[in-house]
């Protein structure tokens, strides 16, 4: 009895829990939903009147715009070099000297080749060498003696036949005489004139054409063991070194006019469509800070090939360079100002949304948000333009400070800019 009369004093005792529990979910949830109904704080923009650039932004390489490379035309050793990398040079220094005695011997023998050539190719055209000649012109002269005196002594016989003194035989053997001294004659003189036939010509022709060429490569050849500056620049590369040896081929030095140089840039597949010739390009440099250089571009891709891990077209610019700051194959960032406008309604790019690929945006009105569906042209990194939905200086929502979602009919608060 004592142990129910205890337990019937405390369930008394504990009545009014349950309201208590009651009354505390209620205000929880009607504070819950006061909160929910709290205005969402928002980071706002005002659209604005300015300028707008769609840009491609990329990599590029600077590359001698005049350039000059000098090889090794044999191996050979180096006898001098007289100049150093960086050195400004002028048209027609002298910057390298190769050993030439090969080379030398080589012109030498090709010189003796040609003048042997040369002088075969004479004789064919008199018919003969010297000696040749000197002996056929006795001989022409002594046919044409004979022949002058055959006709003589035919005619005269003819006379005397005609009177009856000259019997007809000895008027045919004097005609005979006459015919074999012109057959004589006739053989001497194409002898003379064409002693060779047209493919021994054709051959002679042949050596004297060879003997040219093999002593002028010998010469060219010559020439370039002595390098000199093509033109007035600065050698920015310079692998020869006096007294080393070098193999056909190699690079002795490079040369280049920098006072205007050109960059080539890289500019991904999905952006190649966007480039046309003229566009303004922007073109920068870590090694010089804040520095900018204006040119345009000269060539758009025609054709699109692998390019590291990228597919990209190139396109080039010719760029100022009189203080000779960008130097050969550093590389440099490019941006390529595809389109650009002036005076057009711009907002930033984050307050743009897409519902079904309709961009709007929520401009707010009072303290609430109303969606504004608009129409955009030109993008850029941060900016859209707007040409229909907006005007300037409305208030829209860029996002909330918290990362809330909004949306159209939410109560906002904001700091007023």
């Amino acid at each position: 009895m004592p142990l129910n009369g205890n337990s019937s004093e405390r369930s008394k005792g504990r009545w009014w829990v349950a309201p208590l529990l009651v009354l505390a979910a209620v205000a929880v949830l009607a504070a819950f939903v006061s909160r929910k109904n709290d205005p969402v704080e928002v980071r706002t923009a005002k659209v604005q009147q300015g300028k707008i650039r769609s840009v491609i932004s990329t990599n590029g390489k600077i590359e001698p715009l005049n350039n000059f490379e000098a090889h090794a035309p044999l191996p050979a050793s180096i006898r001098r070099v007289l100049v150093k990398e960086g050195a400004a040079v002028r048209k027609g220094q002298l910057l390298v000297v190769l050993d030439d005695a090969t080379v030398r011997a080589q012109a030498a023998r090709a010189l003796a080749d040609l003048k042997t050539a040369q002088a075969d190719l004479a004789a064919s055209e008199r018919g003969g060498t010297q000696e040749e000649v000197l002996s056929l012109e006795p001989q022409l002269v002594k046919a044409r003696t004979d022949r002058d005196a055959a006709q003589r002594n035919l005619d005269a016989l003819k006379r005397l036949e005609a009177e009856g003194a000259a019997s007809a035989g000895e008027v045919l053997e004097a005609q005979n005489t006459l015919t074999r001294a012109n057959a004589q004659l006739e053989f001497l003189e194409q002898k003379k004139a064409r002693r060779y036939s047209k493919g021994e010509i054709a051959g002679v022709e042949a050596r004297r054409d060879q003997a040219t060429a093999a002593y002028a490569a010998a010469q060219d050849t010559l020439a370039k063991t002595n390098v000199r500056a093509p033109f007035d620049g600065l050698v920015y590369s310079l692998p020869a070194k006096q007294g080393g040896f070098v193999a056909a081929g190699d690079l002795l030095l490079q040369v280049a006019d920098l006072t205007k140089v050109q960059v080539r840039a890289f500019v991904d597949e999905p952006d190649v469509a966007r480039l046309s010739v003229s566009d303004p390009i922007e073109i920068s440099w870590d090694a010089v800070p804040g520095r900018i250089w204006q040119a345009k571009v000269t060539s758009v891709p025609s054709s699109v090939t692998p390019h590291s891990s990228r597919n990209v077209g190139e396109t080039t610019s010719i760029l100022d360079n009189k203080d000779l700051k960008l130097l050969p194959n550093v590389n440099v960032g490019v941006t390529i100002i595809a389109a650009e406008r002036d005076n057009v309604l711009v907002v930033p790019r984050e307050a743009v949304r897409n519902d079904d690929s309709k961009p709007y945006v929520l401009q707010i009105v009072g303290h609430e948000l109303k969606r504004r569906d608009v129409e955009t042209a030109l993008s850029s990194l941060t900016q859209v333009e707007v040409t229909r939905g907006l005007s300037a200086n409305d208030l829209i929502a860029v996002g909330s400070v918290n990362g809330k979602p909004l949306g159209e009919g939410m109560q906002v608060k904001f700091q007023n800019k």
